[in-house]
């Protein structure tokens, strides 16, 4: 029987994937779950439907993020810390930290989309990496300064 995925099946295919499964795998398992659906005309138009309509949001939400990408290359953020001897700090620099001093200069970005390679331990110069998008990424300039 062939069957269009509604879902992701683990070894089976993706969302909108038309495959070839036994009849019983389908009835029993695949529909009840609402994990695929019988392939008919109608369901494959529908499909395509929304396959355009999510191309769509996705360009948009590309698009969006490109601009921050672009408001993201002339700001640098400063995070004040304390510090002892040799510049090093009480504590480290977090991805949380960049993000909160972000939002106070308008610009939101959350804070699982900073990069940090390595714990930033001590005062200094440094860029950072912020992925807004698989294929959108920009480099952000952080100066860690003694309080």
């Amino acid at each position: 029987m062939k069957v269009i995925l509604i879902e992701d099946v683990d070894k089976l295919g993706s969302l909108g994937q038309e495959v070839e499964v036994t009849d019983g795998y389908a009835r029993n398992y695949l529909i009840p779950k609402k994990l695929a659906v019988e392939a008919t005309s109608g369901v494959l138009r529908m499909l395509e439907q929304k396959k355009r309509e999510k191309e769509r949001l996705e360009q948009k939400l590309k698009k969006e993020c490109e601009q921050l990408a672009e408001k993201l290359k002339g700001v640098s953020a400063m995070i004040t810390m304390e510090a002892g001897e040799e510049d090093r700090l009480f504590g480290s620099v977090t991805s949380e930290m960049i993000a909160e001093n972000l939002l106070s200069e308008g610009l939101e970005v959350d804070k699982k989309n900073i990069v940090l390679g390595e714990p930033i331990k001590a005062l200094g110069v440094y860029n950072v990496e912020v992925k807004l998008h698989p294929e959108v990424k920009a480099q952000l300039r952080v100066w860690v300064v003694k309080k």
